[in-house]
């Protein structure tokens, strides 16, 4: 029996259906921090990206890491500074509700490798050669 992938649902929603609500039908779906910050308004730089998505650019460049997703961005391939590089970030219906700089980390894990010669006292005595 084959069994066909399960489509994603955002609190019952379909991908086509969350790009369909407008504001006032997605904001009781989202937590009251996000809530709060929406009927709050956005910063002029974050109106700035969003013109930009309106206006159907798909490769945005943007320091904006306070920038709350929402449906119209699905899609959107949005480059994100995380303090060195710009991390690409592709939006999919998921990330709806969370924030651009959730998904570009501004830190690395460390992955330390051996000592190097003469790191430790046992080491002193091995030939560098």
């Amino acid at each position: 029996m084959i069994s066909k992938k399960k489509e994603m649902t955002f609190w019952g929603k379909s991908e086509e259906e969350l790009k369909q609500l407008d504001l006032k039908e997605l904001l009781p779906l989202l937590p009251s921090r996000i809530r709060r910050s929406l009927t709050r308004g956005i910063s002029d730089e974050q109106k700035k990206v969003m013109a930009k998505v309106a206006n159907g650019e798909s490769n945005i460049k943007t320091h904006c890491r306070n920038l709350i997703i929402l449906p119209s961005m699905i899609g959107t391939l949005f480059r994100i500074h995380n303090g060195k590089d710009w991390m690409p970030v592709t939006i999919v219906a998921e990330m709806t509700g969370h924030r651009l700089g959730e998904f570009a980390p501004t830190r690395k894990s460390v992955s330390h490798s051996s000592a190097g010669v003469g790191a430790t006292r046992s080491s002193k005595a091995v030939s560098a050669r």
